[in-house]
């Protein structure tokens, strides 16, 4: 089972909203942003086909802030996946209950403006209390009523005034909206707007459901974020990693062994990895930190994390100069990564690790063209990495790098004034 990035409901509520301003520019929140913020373009088709796009962006964005308030009220610390429906009741309660506050300023604008910010107002005061009524209660009719509002803001005290002030910033933004399409190209105003109205929308809903996560007990709800994370073992390794540090104070080898079977498994958490290093380095065991590196390295970049394995590759390389990862294509993958992050030395070591080690690899081509770039272009070595060149020519003939392999060489003949 995927580890479950959680969160603790004790978090004080500054840094959730800290936290927040990012939520919506992660993962599946970023990727919702930026794609609704495109389709806003389509409103300016004609009358029927933008009144249907308008609706259909409307109820797509309710929608996803909907699961993510039921996602964050559930303790989980990421943004849920695009499809996911927690609760659809209160997806549509809320696109509902919005979009009838949506059309009521819009009356009021065309027919009666000076009730439009009174209105504005109104809503942003209750809308908080309503959407999160839908959230734990799932029943629309007690969530529209005003002793429940009342309820509502009287459990979060003063905490409340967060969701109220966004819901004006939200409001606030509509308006400017309509001002922007008089200033800008209406092509650049859409999908600015877009953006920000999407990203106000999700960092609202999640706000709203960080305080619910924030007083679940409350309100009689279990976070499904912890009875997941228990299911896959997370509490059990936080318990490990407090017996390890208990055992450590007397017998670090006594530690060590607590951690040796967990350390087999890709899905052990950073923590343990950290803990198990740091004994093995407090212990002198060299061979078992080198073979570590190589469980936990296939582990990071099998997680995608290219950066925090060249920290593990860097550690390993101290104890032994010759290291190097025992998968040709994370070792071919971690050289790239290091050339792009300015390592040129540790990423020429690794691409030449590689090519003496695997010189018939299918990424040998590739990682031998990097060893020459890094060689001629980067640390002057010309006529070694010219000789290095040749033997690719002479290995690959054939090789869809071809053509970047003779443009390198051509330029390392010309000479500096020429490269």
């Amino acid at each position: 089972m995927p580890r479950v990035a959680t969160v603790s409901p004790n978090t004080p509520l500054r840094d959730r909203f800290i936290a927040g301003l990012g939520y919506p520019l992660r993962g599946a929140g970023l990727a919702s942003c930026m794609v609704l913020a495109l389709l806003h373009c389509l409103l300016v088709a004609p009358l029927f086909i933008g009144i249907t796009a308008s609706f259909a962006l409307w109820a797509a964005t309710w929608r996803y802030a909907a699961t993510c308030l039921m996602h964050t009220a559930n303790g989980f610390a990421d943004p849920p996946n695009v499809g996911v429906d927690e609760n659809p009741a209160a997806g549509n309660g809320l696109m509902a209950v919005h979009l009838f506050a949506t059309v009521m300023c819009a009356l009021s604008a065309l027919l009666y403006p000076p009730a439009l910010w009174p209105l504005i107002i109104l809503f942003a005061a209750m809308l908080p209390a309503i959407d999160m009524s839908l959230a734990f209660d799932g029943d629309v009719e007690l969530a529209l009523s005003p002793v429940n509002w009342w309820e509502v803001i009287r459990r979060f005290g003063w905490a409340y005034l967060i969701p109220l002030l966004l819901n004006l910033a939200t409001g606030a933004l509509i308006v400017a909206a309509a001002l922007a399409d008089h200033v800008l190209p209406r092509l650049l105003a859409l999908p600015l707007f877009g953006f920000a109205y999407t990203y106000l929308i999700i960092l609202n809903l999640h706000l709203m459901g960080a305080m619910i996560h924030r007083h679940h007990e409350r309100f009689g709800l279990e976070p499904e974020a912890e009875a997941l994370a228990r299911a896959g073992g997370q509490d059990v390794d936080e318990e490990l990693l407090q017996q390890v540090r208990t055992v450590a104070g007397t017998d670090r080898r006594a530690a060590i062994a607590l951690l040796v079977t967990r350390m087999q498994g890709r899905s052990a958490p950073s923590a343990l990895h950290l803990a198990y290093r740091e004994l093995l380095h407090a212990e002198g065991l060299r061979e078992g930190l080198l073979e570590h590196g190589q469980i936990w390295i296939a582990a990071l970049m099998a997680s995608n994390e290219p950066r925090r394995a060249l920290g593990v590759v860097q550690d390993c390389l101290e104890l032994d100069p010759g290291f190097l990862p025992d998968d040709p294509a994370y070792a071919s993958a971690l050289a790239e990564q290091a050339a792009r992050a300015g390592m040129s030395r540790l990423a020429l070591k690794l691409s030449r690790g590689f090519l003496v080690r695997w010189p018939r690899a299918s990424e040998a081509p590739g990682t031998g063209l990097l060893a020459a770039r890094l060689l001629g272009v980067e640390l002057g070595q010309r006529t070694e990495a010219t000789v290095l060149l040749g033997r690719l020519v002479q290995a690959w003939p054939d090789h869809p790098l071809r053509a970047e392999i003779d443009a390198l060489a051509r330029q390392l003949q010309d000479g500096p004034a020429h490269a």
